[in-house]
């Protein structure tokens, strides 16, 4: 999204905030959990002023037999000091059949951050968690083990959500998702915004940082999690049930690609890549600290995300056999922007016809290394045959699908979208056909509008509706609260009517949406709220969908209810 305010960085300014992060190689994730005769050195009886535990509780990462627990202790007593946190999991919300417990160091260095990966849990079990430290205790969080592979699973219910931007409004959307009781939340990016908006039309102010609004050190991006984590609705939502993640690019910086800074906002030093680099090393630094991720995302331990190590947050993650999900993470290795107005960083509006590089078949959007592990994930589904998942579902941060925005004469794409990327989309669909994968299903976000439509064996044959095979079906999700602006309201009769591979659009509402799956078909329900500028919201369904399930090489159908 467009940066509203442009201002200058000094060099002085500069120094200041490379000192600040000059301590991010000092340490490293796998030191966290130390052996017992460490306790006694921790003052475990400590009271605290106020609570600890007040960012709360949440679960993630789940497979057959484990999940990961987090929380984030602060407080503002709390000092460079480890702090001993214990923790239990239990049978029962009343903790009488506790079936685990442990003790956890939370660290200065990691934010007090608690990341607990449970292992040896009973599969497709619902458990219930809760920490302790001193003489503070959290709230009660539930989380749960899907089904080992191959089994059979009678239904399954996700929900998934992105883009909640603190000043556009409250998070109420995430109070009527907890109502629908889902088995796991997918989050499909911008977690946070990372720039200042305008403070006119701003809902809520966004926390303080040390540049102008800018969120630049790992203090900001410390305190800007800390202050989306205060919201009771999303702190809810993260306590009922496990969440699997991606990010998009407000986690870091705006329209950022890979090692290339985006659009920052700020002049100089912040556009060379010494000064990005350092920037999102403490960006993936905090974004591990305030998720109920696994220590394996850090391929280097933290240390090196200093010297620009990956955090590898895509998976496959398999419940049953009714359903695989891959996470995908569009936004990490993905090469620069084609074409973008002007030769600046950053993404914009481009007529393919006048870009050169726009079909040059060595670009990639997810990188070399993730599309060679997704196109052996998806052979995989091939070698399982019979016993593999009825519905493949890729979760991804982006619109998907060809989407010409120009109506009539001309065109103009999204270059920071898969239109910016065709051949590696269409890498992408060709794999999904020669592995001959069962029901695909792509879910997205990003776009702040929600899209619904096929995905086209081949996008360059999208004149009309039945111009290339729909091999599976795409759900692009509007947002928690980012808005997307009064044009793209007005304009998506004539969008839609564009872009016939799709079968609905609509960019006026906020919320999110919601997935029943079953064997023999997906039920998709779109979800929003009337007004997210206030406290108090009326959810509705926008629309729903119905997508049976088809044997490999038939083609995918939508029907709305």
């Amino acid at each position: 999204m467009a940066i509203l305010n442009k201002h200058l960085l000094k060099r002085r300014q500069f120094l200041q905030l490379a000192a600040r992060l000059g301590g991010l190689a000092a340490f490293s994730a796998t030191t966290l959990t130390l052996p017992r005769s460490v306790w006694s050195q921790t003052d475990s009886s400590r009271k605290f002023q106020n609570n600890p535990f007040a960012l709360g509780v949440a679960s993630g990462s789940p497979t057959h037999d484990s999940v990961v627990l987090w929380t984030r202790l602060v407080e503002n007593s709390l000092d460079n000091r480890p702090v001993a946190v214990r923790w239990e999991v239990a049978d029962d919300v009343a903790f009488s059949r506790i079936v685990q417990t442990g003790q956890h160091l939370a660290t200065a260095d990691l934010g007090h951050s608690v990341h607990v990966e449970l292992q040896n849990l009973q599969a497709d079990r619902w458990y219930f968690y809760r920490f302790m430290a001193g003489d503070a205790v959290s709230k009660v969080g539930k989380t749960r083990t899907f089904p080992k592979v191959g089994t059979a699973v009678d239904k399954l219910k996700i929900a998934y959500a992105s883009c909640q931007r603190w000043e556009a409004g409250y998070f109420t959307a995430y109070k009527h998702m907890l109502a629908e009781k889902p088995d796991a939340v997918l989050f499909l990016g911008d977690y946070i915004y990372e720039y200042p908006g305008n403070p006119v039309s701003a809902v809520r102010i966004p926390s303080l940082t040390s540049t102008m609004g800018f969120v630049l050190t790992l203090d900001d991006y410390r305190n800007r999690y800390a202050q989306y984590k205060s919201d009771v609705d999303l702190q809810a939502m993260h306590a009922a049930c496990p969440w699997l993640m991606t990010w998009d690019d407000h986690e870091v910086q705006n329209d950022y690609a890979g090692a290339t800074p985006g659009d920052s906002g700020l002049a100089d030093v912040f556009s060379n890549p010494a000064g990005f680099a350092m920037r999102r090393a403490a960006a993936y630094q905090a974004y591990y600290e305030n998720m109920p991720i696994r220590a394996s995302t850090l391929t280097k331990s933290m240390a090196g995300l200093a010297s620009g190590a990956e955090m590898r947050i895509f998976q496959r993650v398999d419940v049953g056999q009714l359903a695989s999900f891959y996470m995908l993470d569009p936004r990490q290795y993905r090469d620069r922007q084609a074409c973008s107005k002007d030769g600046k960083l950053g993404a914009s509006m481009v007529n393919p016809a006048k870009c050169t590089d726009w079909l040059d078949p060595k670009r990639t959007m997810l990188g070399m290394q993730q599309e060679n592990w997704l196109n052996a994930e998806l052979a995989s589904t091939k070698q399982r045959g019979e016993r593999g998942a009825t519905w493949n579902v890729l979760a991804q941060s982006t619109l998907f699908g060809l989407r010409d925005n120009t109506p009539g004469d001309g065109q103009s794409f999204f270059n920071d979208g898969w239109d910016g990327y065709a051949p590696a989309r269409q890498r992408l669909t060709d794999a999904l056909q020669r592995n001959a994968v069962s029901n695909p299903v792509m879910l997205g976000g990003d776009v702040h509008e929600n899209w619904v439509g096929y995905l086209k064996a081949d996008y360059s044959q999208t004149t009309s509706a039945q111009a290339s095979a729909a091999i599976g079906v795409e759900f692009c999700g509007t947002s928690i609260t980012s808005t997307a602006g009064s044009s793209a309201v007005e304009k998506t009769p004539e969008r839609l009517a564009e872009n016939p591979h799709f079968v609905f659009a609509d960019a006026k509402f906020r919320g999110y949406g919601v997935v029943d799956f079953t064997a023999k078909q997906l039920t998709t329900t779109l979800r929003v709220v009337d007004n997210v500028r206030a406290k108090t919201t009326t959810p509705s369904t926008l629309a729903q969908f119905v997508v049976p399930a088809v044997k490999s090489g038939s083609e995918a159908v939508i029907e709305r209810v």
